[in-house]
């Protein structure tokens, strides 16, 4: 690469971060570390009337907690600083004043209601109205005004916008590095604004300068900027600057049907489209951190969807992925967004966990549901390694392990079928057995359960099922052996007497 890579994320913190702006920001991040370059965050605030308290903050600590946090950006290693938009507002208008003065851009007082007026007309008409070549000559723009009255009506204090004056009769032949050349005719688009009248510069012009003052080598943004490469190609070169390469990501599509996922997919579908949580006046959106995903899982997930490695591998470490990461290989077709594939990968991550590891937040979900829990750390981390294998989430263990703590109060009605009128004499003889083991440790139990059995020739099935269920509370549940040792003798005794009185 001719110059050194300097990538960004520029999100604008107008609520909380879309997943599909998490991975926009994995792939950048990916291809800057790939490439030994930096990757920096800058606000994109310019827009005050969209701004929302408190979502760049969330933006920063979506951000750590994924693991992906920027090398350069707010109040970290400001080498361009500052970072936030909002705090250069005194740096973009000398480059709209630059444009004005070389003849590529223009000066335009037309009024919010006289544009409304033209659209209408347009609209009767069966036409579309669009501000740019065939028509900027009959508005109200400094191209028909001559200096002297364009100059006296911006110093009478008159609203204006400054808009770009697109290129006539031209074909332009850009480069994306995921989708190859790409054509525009300019005759097609409309003259964007570039400053607006409240003296802020709209995302056009501020996108373009800060990207070069901050010597940005590679856009990596989402398809939804596909239409705007064509301005910001010919703004670059109405600077007379080098433009940056640029690579418009494939959307992240709905689960089912078309269309880009969107908030409201996920809360239809009960899976999280946002990092964290966000909480409003009208109510909570849950985020991927709350709903006990591993941020490892997260990003591995978003890294496939639009990217492979050309392999049939599916876990990768950041690492990995740094390693691996090739704009090349991401897909120029939107990718469908998956919520059984992503818990998938978080139940690979869970596999991952020491036992050991994820106890405290066992322990502390224990005594959230029972106000106790009696288990030491070694009993307990036997637990998780029992039913571990069954989870995707943290969150599951309560559900795949309640037995182990509080005793079944109720028995599931289809697996009480298996409860026959001579299974009480054959629990409470289960009893007798169980009463008279010594080295109560499962391999024992089970050992001994077994001889107990066979001796007797009593079939398995007339004894296992009823003991689960009596121990239980239906037929699941690991090995039952490791059950019985870890509930102790005297608990399994006490539930089996239960069982024999109530099912």
């Amino acid at each position: 690469m001719s110059k050194p890579v300097r990538v960004r994320f520029a999100p604008s913190p107008t609520g909380p971060l879309h997943i599909g702006g998490v991975r926009t920001a994995l792939f950048n991040y990916l291809f800057a570390k790939k490439h030994n370059g930096v990757f920096f965050l800058r606000i994109e605030d310019t827009d005050q009337n969209r701004f929302v308290a408190g979502a760049e903050h969330y933006i920063f600590e979506a951000l750590e907690w994924l693991g992906i946090s920027p090398d350069e950006t707010v109040n970290k290693n400001e080498k361009f600083g500052p970072y936030r938009q909002s705090e250069r507002k005194a740096i973009y208008k000398q480059y709209a004043d630059q444009l004005i003065n070389s003849g590529w851009a223009y000066y335009a007082f037309d009024t919010a209601e006289a544009l409304d007026l033209h659209r209408k007309q347009h609209e009767e008409q069966g036409k579309t109205f669009i501000y740019n070549w065939h028509n900027r000559e009959k508005l109200d723009t400094s191209l028909v005004l001559s200096k002297e009255e364009t100059d006296r009506r911006i110093a009478s204090g008159e609203d204006f916008v400054i808009r770009f004056k697109t290129p006539v009769n031209e074909v332009l032949e850009l480069k994306d590095i995921i989708r190859g050349d790409i054509k525009f005719d300019t005759n097609l688009l409309d003259d964007k604004v570039l400053f607006k009248s409240d003296g802020m510069p709209t995302y056009h012009l501020a996108n373009i300068v800060d990207d070069h003052l901050m010597e940005t080598s590679h856009v990596i943004r989402g398809e939804e900027w596909l239409p705007s490469l064509p301005l910001h190609s010919l703004l670059y070169q109405a600077f007379g600057w080098e433009s940056p390469e640029f690579a418009h990501l494939p959307l992240i599509l709905k689960p089912i049907g078309n269309g880009k996922l969107s908030k409201r997919d996920g809360d239809k579908m009960g899976f999280p489209v946002f990092p964290l949580e966000w909480k409003t006046d009208e109510g909570i959106s849950s985020g991927y951190r709350e709903k006990g995903y591993f941020p490892e899982a997260v990003i591995n997930f978003l890294a496939l969807l639009g990217w492979n490695d050309g392999t049939d591998q599916e876990l990768f470490s950041l690492d990995e992925l740094v390693e691996k990461f090739d704009l090349n290989r991401v897909h120029k077709a939107g990718a469908k967004f998956d919520p059984e594939k992503n818990k998938w990968f978080n139940h690979q991550y869970l596999q991952q966990q020491s036992d050991e590891s994820l106890v405290d937040a066992f322990k502390k979900m224990i005594v959230d549901k029972t106000g106790k829990c009696d288990f030491s750390f070694i009993e307990m981390t036997k637990i998780v390694s029992l039913i571990k294998e069954r989870a995707n989430f943290v969150s599951d263990f309560w559900e795949l392990a309640d037995y182990f703590f509080e005793a079944p109060t109720s028995y599931d009605e289809k697996a009480s079928k298996n409860w026959k009128p001579e299974t009480p004499d054959l629990m409470k003889q289960v009893i007798e057995v169980l009463e008279s083991i010594e080295d109560f440790t499962s391999l024992n139990i089970e050992t001994l359960l077994k001889e107990w059995m066979t001796t007797n020739e009593i079939g398995m099935g007339k004894v296992m099922q009823p003991l689960r269920l009596s121990l239980v509370g239906a037929l699941k549940g690991p090995h039952l052996f490791d059950i019985i040792e870890m509930i102790g003798k005297d608990e399994t005794v006490k539930r089996i007497d239960k069982a024999i009185n109530n099912i």
